[in-house]
């Protein structure tokens, strides 16, 4: 075992007196100190030495004390001087035969009982040592103690000072900042009543303004109140959407632990494998070992003598690390009593600077009494100003009543107002879906750079009388006026989730199992596409398709928890040209290339009110997300052209449809719901359009089929016995819709374009007549029926 130490001297050379042995209570500078660090030596086969201080006995002396009595050790009354290490340690095994192996292990032997009892030796003088300087320490920690208590003796001196003085200057300031007070307060009551005369005749003048202040502050608050209604719908819906989040977090937890799982029995399987390749290549190394025993053994004996020769150093220099540490200790003690004398003086310091501070307060007492006279003078003055004063303030007091009066009772009227108002439209929906009315919400676009200007000023505007406000809208055409009433207009400064916030409920009737409609109508340009599918790339511009979808997501998540399971199935088709095309068909691309005829689809009603149209593309969705990609691609798929009226114009219907089939485990009750959410393609004129070619011939398909519904319309109105759903695929499509047990509603949006004012109103009574036709009352599907595998999707 090799060490640097080897090649060091054990000993300093000493020429004065070589032959001086060390005296066990005064150990010289030849010998070294064995620290605290535990040197263990290693043996062979796998045995460890262990460290001197445990060999030892773990006894610690100090360095000046003599160590304990040889008498019952091993060493005797033996002492060791440098001269004998010296000569152990150089001292060579005779050898007389070379090839003699137990004689030579016999002088080993003989040489490593020698060393031992060396160490020993040395062992005990450790032991001394450290007893020593346990002394030394206690010695420090007592001096160390009482600096600590001098300490704090002082400082709690210096704090008790500290908050005399403190005090002292707390008084001085609060008596002067009461006397600055009351002489503010003089000032300021002078200044009151001046203020008091004046707000008297402010006052009057305000009351006559309090009238159209009143009006104001009436219309202000049924807009915010408009306002906080959607707002509070839209954090339930963000609240449902959190709880869906955390439940989808939970989820992944549970995968995560699973992995984990697995992880951990595949690293046991691993570990086994490993232990037991182990076993074997100690197997092999046993087998290798005991043939080459003898070898060993002798190497072994050599290490063994080098482990003793490098311990034997080790604890030479602990020695010395252990002296160097004692001066140390001596060297702080000395630090420790200057700092006291250092703290005696400050002391003395601090008691100067109070009896400096007691003067000063003196004289600060002496200024207190003299200001207390001149209080004394001012508050008797107060106490006249006071007087007056009252007077004033009683009256104000009177004024200030008698308006907080008028206006609790303002705000009671205003509470009472919106209260009726919401029990209004409450009884209106009921009353509408108790007659099974189709409901019609009218929104108007935003005027566009590119619209005209009007002569006659506004052509569009809205009631403000309290029976039709927000349902009321006047068209203005030729100096004449035309009146309409819907269950919801909405202006054009209406976002998209004002809009989604009126027919949310609507659209939770679906997941309910009630057929819902909604589709949008209206002329070219008007908004109808914004209305249903929003801008692309302006997540909060969304239309009421992609709004709609979240909340029946988010809803079914929610739902699980009270049993409900849904599955839904979406499809997605335009009518073009009269013509019914899939726009999720995968080869959709090349049934119509060369103008070659697609598939052919057929519409078909079952005995239950629901539609059906064969060989659709039916798809199953499960997230939001889905129904997210496969609009963007039936947008795509879209057929759409330019014209004079629009940029890019509709030029087909779009039916969006899906399908919810919902059962609850706990009670086994099934329901199946339907959404429809349409499209029109915007009605036109080809004067205003400039239509040619397959723009011509689209907009006569468009045009028929409009008319088509207008004929429906008009026949369900004046309840005429045929109803000529089959003039066109549109009206034969959503005849559940407008003849069945559905909930249906219809967005008329209008254009505030001048120029389009006839359209307009051609729009505004189609819907009038619209919300007058009576359908059949909207009922829930709920049964206890299988599901048949190869259902399609319904559209009514």
């Amino acid at each position: 075992m090799a060490s640097e130490n080897q090649n060091k001297r054990p000993f300093p050379h000493n020429n004065n007196n070589p032959t001086t042995r060390a005296s066990p209570t005064c150990p010289s500078s030849t010998k070294k100190c064995i620290g605290d660090e535990k040197m263990v030596g290693t043996a062979n086969n796998g045995r460890f030495r262990q460290a001197f201080s445990v060999v030892n006995g773990g006894q610690d002396l100090g360095p000046n004390s003599a160590p304990a009595s040889n008498a019952g050790s091993e060493c005797g009354g033996i002492e060791f001087t440098r001269e004998d290490v010296e000569a152990l340690l150089n001292e060579k095994p005779k050898r007389k035969d070379r090839f003699n192996l137990k004689e030579r292990c016999d002088n080993m032997v003989e040489y490593i009982k020698r060393l031992k009892l060396c160490v020993k030796w040395f062992q005990e003088l450790e032991g001394s040592y450290l007893l020593e300087q346990e002394k030394l320490q206690n010695t420090l920690d007592s001096a160390e103690q009482k600096c600590n208590e001098i300490e704090v003796l002082m400082k709690n001196k210096e704090e008790e000072l500290n908050s005399i003085i403190m005090e002292l200057r707390r008084n001085y300031t609060s008596l002067q900042e009461k006397f600055t007070k009351e002489e503010s307060d003089k000032l300021a009551a002078m200044d009151c009543l001046a203020r008091e005369k004046e707000a008297r005749l402010n006052i009057e003048r305000s009351q006559a303004s309090l009238s159209e202040e009143l009006a104001r502050a009436q219309r202000d608050l049924l807009s915010a109140n408009q306002k906080i209604s959607s707002l509070n719908d839209m954090y339930k819906r963000l609240q449902e959407y959190n709880t869906s989040l955390q439940q989808y977090n939970g989820k992944l937890h549970t995968d995560l632990s699973t992995v984990e799982d697995e992880l951990k029995r595949i690293e046991k399987d691993k570990a086994t494998m490993v232990e037991s390749l182990s076993m074997l290549r100690g197997q092999l190394t046993m087998s290798r070992a005991s043939q080459d025993e003898a070898i060993k053994q002798k190497d072994a004996l050599v290490n063994e003598a080098a482990c003793l020769r490098a311990e034997l150093y080790q604890v030479r220099d602990d020695r010395d690390r252990l002296q160097s540490q004692a001066q140390a200790l001596t060297t702080d003690m000395v630090k420790y009593k200057e700092s006291s004398e250092k703290y005696s003086a400050q002391l003395d310091i601090l008691t100067t600077r109070t009896s400096e501070l007691e003067a000063t307060c003196s004289s600060q007492n002496n200024q207190l009494k003299i200001l207390h006279t001149q209080l004394a003078t001012a508050e008797e003055k107060l106490q006249l100003s006071d007087s007056s004063a009252l007077e004033t303030r009683t009256e104000y007091e009177g004024q200030k009543k008698l308006i907080n009066e008028l206006q609790t009772r303002l705000a009671d009227a205003e509470f009472k107002l919106v209260e009726g108002e919401m029990l209004r439209k409450k009884l209106h929906n009921t009353i509408l879906e108790l007659k099974g009315n189709i409901r019609v919400f009218c929104r108007v676009r935003p005027l566009l750079p590119d619209d005209g200007i009007s002569t006659e000023g506004k052509i569009i505007t809205y009631p403000t009388s309290t029976e039709i406000l927000g349902r009321g809208i006047d068209v203005g055409q030729n100096g004449q006026k035309h009146s309409f009433t819907f269950d919801q207009v909405f202006m054009p400064d209406a976002t998209q989730d004002d809009v989604f916030v009126e027919i949310s409920q609507l659209v939770q009737s679906a997941l309910d199992g009630y057929k819902v409609c909604i589709f949008a109508y209206g002329q070219t340009g008007s908004g109808k596409t914004y209305t249903m599918m929003g801008r692309p790339g302006h997540p909060e511009q969304k239309g009421l398709i992609p709004r709609s979808l979240e909340q029946i997501f988010q809803t079914r998540q929610a739902l699980k928890a009270q049993g409900w399971r849904y599955e839904m199935q979406v499809s997605m088709l335009e009518i073009y040209n009269e013509t019914i095309r899939d726009l999720l068909s995968t080869n959709r691309s090349s049934s119509t290339d060369n103008g070659v005829a697609g598939k052919q689809y057929a519409i078909k009603h079952d005995g239950n009110g629901n539609t059906h149209v064969s060989d659709l593309t039916i798809l199953d969705v499960r997230s939001a997300k889905e129904v997210s990609f496969l609009l963007d691609q039936a947008e795509q798929s879209r057929s759409v052209g330019k014209t004079q009226m629009n940029e890019q114009s509709s030029r087909s219907h779009f039916v969006f449809t899906l399908r919810i089939f919902g059962i609850n485990e706990s009670t086994e009750q099934q329901v199946q719901g339907v959404l429809n959410l349409i499209d029109l393609a915007g009605s036109e004129r080809l004067s205003k359009s400039g239509s040619t070619g397959d723009r011509l011939k689209e907009t006569q398909a468009i045009n028929k089929s409009l008319s088509s519904l207008s004929d429906v319309i008009f026949a369900l109105a004046k309840k005429e016995d045929h109803i000529p759903f089959r003039n066109s695929k549109l009206t034969y499509l959503l005849q559940p819709c407008l003849g069945g047990d559905s909930k249906t509603l219809m967005f008329v949006n209008i254009s505030p374009d001048p120029s389009s004012v006839g359209e307009s109103l051609c729009s505004l009574r189609f819907a009038a007549r619209v919300n007058a036709c009576e359908i059949g009352i909207p009922r829930r599907q709920t049964n206890n029926n299988v599901r048949p595998s190869d259902s399609r999707l319904s559209y009514g």
